[in-house]
């Protein structure tokens, strides 16, 4: 094996456990807001620290191997897909740990409505976004770009979950005005949510990229008006 093909390969291996770090991340976070758990979200926000720490490793690691061995077809495409993947994990670690600090700011008093929580599907898009990153981790290891693009479909049910939140949280908080300030706070997680989905697809890009040499970044994106 070339000195390039073993740096590639410790590379890939640690980004499959930044994977891993980011994937129960997002679980724990998850629990912890269904349950108001705030032990479990203070775990998620110690652990953060792992996360931007296989981050800076990772973006050394790139670095040295372009630096050191100049790689070129496969290889260079393989090193610049692992350095944007290892950004956009460590973004997710961010929205993960911003999840839980909700939690921990929240009141123990002002739980989450439970039916409010049933009526935008805040579990259905948590178990979207958990699925998301496990296809997209099963396309990193087998190199896949068919098993990627799956995520695309994934990301259209967040952003639908995300979309039809909106009239069902302004009618809750017309009719609950004294839980307006529970009612913006969903919203804001929604949000997030609906970032981590895109994060992952930009993952997805990344991969088909690296897999294919085919650049889908801004390709089929809605023009916004800001």
């Amino acid at each position: 094996m070339k000195v390039i093909e073993q740096e590639c390969a410790t590379l890939k291996k640690s980004i499959s456990d930044m994977w891993e770090l980011v994937h129960q991340q997002l679980y724990n976070a998850g629990e912890a807001l269904l349950s108001n758990d705030k032990a479990l979200a203070n775990q998620v926000i110690l652990r953060e620290k792992r996360v931007n720490a296989y981050e800076l490793k990772i973006d050394g690691d790139c670095e040295d191997i372009i630096a050191l061995y100049a790689p070129v077809a496969i290889d260079l495409r393989f090193v610049l897909a692992m350095y944007k993947i290892n950004t956009n994990l460590e973004r997710l670690g961010d929205f993960a740990a911003s999840i839980a600090r909700f939690v921990i700011n929240r009141p123990v008093e002002e739980p989450l409505d439970p039916q409010l929580v049933k009526e935008v599907r805040l579990q259905e898009m948590l178990d979207a976004l958990l699925s998301m990153i496990t296809i997209a981790k099963e396309a990193f290891e087998r190199e896949s770009s068919t098993i990627a693009s799956e995520i695309f479909i994934k990301d259209n049910v967040v952003d639908e979950i995300n979309d039809n939140s909106t009239p069902i949280l302004a009618r809750y908080i017309e009719e609950h005005p004294g839980s307006a300030i529970g009612g913006l706070y969903i919203a804001n997680i929604l949000y997030k949510m609906e970032r981590f989905g895109d994060h992952c697809t930009n993952i997805a890009e990344e991969l088909i990229f690296y897999l294919d040499a085919k650049i889908l970044k801004h390709k089929g994106k809605k023009d916004e008006i800001f």
